[in-house]
């Protein structure tokens, strides 16, 4: 898979996170089921391998499912193992060069121009702009001037809004948790969710 063609493509990446197993799967599929095409799970959430390992099983391996908050070798190695078709850091972390060498996409996290410099250095496909919140779209703009070919991927505090001020602002795409996830993955309205999801693809459509 061509993570960064994806990103430019469908323009928006669910991220998954939470306390409930079932629920967080429940989430994952509603998501896809609803025409979001790519999907990260957080290795925050419980049993997070578990959930991604299910979750490729119901949706094949053609299905863009990543893991995120990929911070060490081991994480990324076992990542890879659950069936992940890429891998999110939320900064430069061992995890970066770990899955170069496992031939895995990675977004990489980022925030200063030096951090840019590293991940890009690194052989990442995107850089995760996290948090985007703290500078917001004119931050954005403000790095791809002198990144103009580096695709960003804004995270952190982005809701349906200002997912349309990043992505005019040259954003590859945005990723997106609880603006759009709610409850969901907490076993909360699945219905909810479904109507977010539209709510957000409108958004980001071009």
């Amino acid at each position: 898979m061509n993570l960064l063609d994806a990103l430019r493509e469908h323009r928006l990446l669910a991220i998954v996170r939470g306390p409930d197993p079932a629920a967080a799967l429940a989430a994952v599929l509603t998501l896809a089921e609803s025409g979001v095409a790519l999907i990260e799970v957080s290795l925050t959430s419980a049993e997070a391998l578990e959930t991604v390992r299910r979750a490729r099983a119901t949706l094949g391996d053609g299905f863009a499912l990543g893991v995120g908050t990929v911070l060490s070798v081991v994480d990324a190695q076992q990542a890879t193992d659950a069936g992940a078709s890429f891998l999110v850091t939320p900064a430069i972390a061992p995890s970066v060069d770990e899955s170069s060498l496992l031939g895995m996409p990675v977004l990489a996290g980022a925030l200063t121009p030096s951090e840019v410099v590293q991940a890009v250095s690194a052989g990442a496909a995107a850089v995760k702009l996290f948090p985007a919140s703290l500078g917001g779209p004119a931050y954005l703009s403000a790095l791809r001037d002198p990144f103009p070919s580096t695709a960003f991927v804004p995270v952190g505090g982005v809701d349906a809004a200002s997912a349309r001020s990043y992505l005019d602002r040259g954003a590859a795409a945005v990723g997106v948790g609880s603006p759009l996830l709610g409850d969901a993955a907490r076993g909360g309205d699945l219905s909810a969710l479904r109507d977010r999801v539209a709510e957000f693809r409108a958004a980001v459509a071009k």
